[in-house]
């Protein structure tokens, strides 16, 4: 499997089809909620095997030192093989070189013990999208 870091326009292509599969096919939220237009100035982690797309992830400087990590997808013939732990360090390391200073994340609620394992602390409940109550966390990435 390789992983990949960047932001060219054949890397946000195909973090957006492991998306669409993810989120809009298999979870019904919307494509407009999906697409919302910060893609190009993000930064995609995208999982390739043998050419297959595996898992993608995203992650937006919003101001100074401060990031939002976003859009964690990993297609269902690859979930509950780690990949989306190596997909969240990965774009740990990258923030780290970045010098930036927190990462914000919306997660679905029930995945919260998975996030606080990696480090993320719950701040609270946050919006619901489609069906999907979100809560937001944030992790310290210069204290790691």
């Amino acid at each position: 499997m390789e992983l990949v870091i960047g932001n060219s326009a054949e890397l946000i292509s195909k973090s957006q089809a492991i998306r669409n599969q993810v989120f809009v096919i298999e979870q019904g939220i919307p494509l407009e909620l999906d697409l919302d237009g910060l893609d190009e100035r993000s930064h995609h982690a995208l999982v390739t095997d043998n050419n297959a797309l595996v898992a993608a992830a995203r992650l937006t400087v919003v101001e100074g030192k401060n990031a939002v990590m976003a859009r964690i997808a990993v297609i269902k013939e690859y979930r509950s093989s780690g990949i989306a732990t190596k997909v969240i360090n990965a774009l740990f390391s990258y923030a780290r070189e970045m010098n930036l200073d927190s990462i914000e994340i919306h997660a679905h609620e029930y995945l919260r013990e998975f996030y606080e394992n990696l480090g993320f602390k719950y701040i609270k409940k946050a919006e619901v999208v489609g069906e999907h109550q979100l809560i937001e966390m944030h992790y310290n990435a210069a204290s790691t």
